[in-house]
């Protein structure tokens, strides 16, 4: 943006930070700051990146800042009791953006006065409950809370316009409570403990990720037919299943399992990247049957470190993926 004040690699952290008051965007990204003393905030900000320094606490002078809609406290030092003060800004009520992702943060801070929030990320913390979310307001789209300690899915049914909800790499064992998201598009549930699907009834997902879990099964994905992306490496998964249905579907990983035959996927006429590496994959005689509906769109097919992974098979691939193989289809051990 024209009227955003860039931050300069050589400043000291000491020096006085000259900013043009009347901007309308602040953009202070490693500068290495302790505190903000040293810098002169325009009043008319709408914007303000406290990105990568070392605040630990808040600036009060932040509080009157009535027209910001964006506050990134992202990669800096700010534990629950920094945080806290926030909760009593009213003149920031109209916040849109809230990061306080990478921080000491231990439980979900109080952001109930900002009504008009959209996007919250308090990923890369050390929370250990979502208590605290149904304060948030019902106007959130996008909700980050990965990285975390969080062992259960709870307070989020009033979100009922949220598109992306993240709760990667955390300990949850269940998917639960998902019911009321009828907006829900993206799902990203990678590096937990869950060993069953459960999409709570919903069929609007677009993208879910539910790589490195627990799961032996893809049964319940049945009635999710908006389906584009389905990443589900790294699981204990033995047989292909419950995918005829996804007739939208693009993109299937699967690899790192214990698949042994590729099965449920003859329907799939959109279906372009199809991952099946690292599973105990030993014949590909079924191949063309496997991608036929898919001949069309199919763009390339990871087959490498399978038991069927030689040469011979490498070239047997490429042939199946008939002339949209503008990509190498992979086989061999390596």
């Amino acid at each position: 943006m024209d009227d955003q004040t860039q931050p300069s690699p050589e400043k000291n952290s000491d020096e006085t930070v000259e900013i043009d008051l009347s901007s309308t965007v602040l953009d202070l990204t490693s500068f290495q700051l302790h505190d903000l003393t040293s810098v002169e905030i325009p009043p008319t900000l709408t914007e303000l990146d406290l990105t990568a320094n070392r605040l630990s606490s808040l600036d009060s002078r932040i509080s009157h800042l009535s027209n910001l809609t964006k506050l990134s406290f992202r990669q800096n030092l700010i534990d629950d009791a920094a945080i806290e003060p926030i909760s009593r800004w009213d003149a920031l009520s109209g916040l849109e953006e809230l990061v306080l992702r990478d921080n000491k943060l231990t439980k979900i801070p109080d952001a109930s006065i900002f009504k008009k929030l959209l996007n919250f990320d308090v990923s890369f913390n050390e929370i250990t409950s979502l208590h605290g979310l149904s304060k948030v307001s019902n106007t959130l789209k996008e909700l980050y809370v990965s990285k975390n300690e969080v062992p259960k899915i709870e307070e989020i049914d009033h979100f009922h316009y949220l598109g992306i909800l993240e709760l990667g790499s955390n300990r949850l064992r269940v998917m639960e409570n998902l019911q009321n998201l009828t907006n829900l598009e993206e799902l990203w549930l990678g590096r937990n403990r869950i060993k069953a699907v459960d999409l709570c009834g919903l069929k609007c997902i677009k993208k879910i990720s539910l790589q490195s879990n627990r799961l032996t099964s893809m049964k319940g994905f049945e009635d999710c037919v908006a389906l584009e992306e389905l990443y589900l490496s790294h699981n204990g998964i033995s047989k292909m299943e419950g995918l005829s249905t996804l007739v939208n579907l693009k993109v299937l990983d699967v690899s790192s399992n214990k698949l042994t035959s590729v099965d449920d996927i003859q329907s799939l006429p959109r279906l372009e990247d199809l991952w099946l590496n690292d599973n105990q994959i030993e014949s590909l005689e079924s191949i063309a049957e496997a991608v036929a509906g898919s001949r069309e769109t199919l763009i390339t097919i990871y087959l490498e470190k399978n038991p069927c992974g030689d040469l011979q098979s490498l070239g047997y691939c490429k042939s199946v993926a008939g002339k949209r193989a503008e990509k190498p289809v992979l086989g061999g051990n390596h």
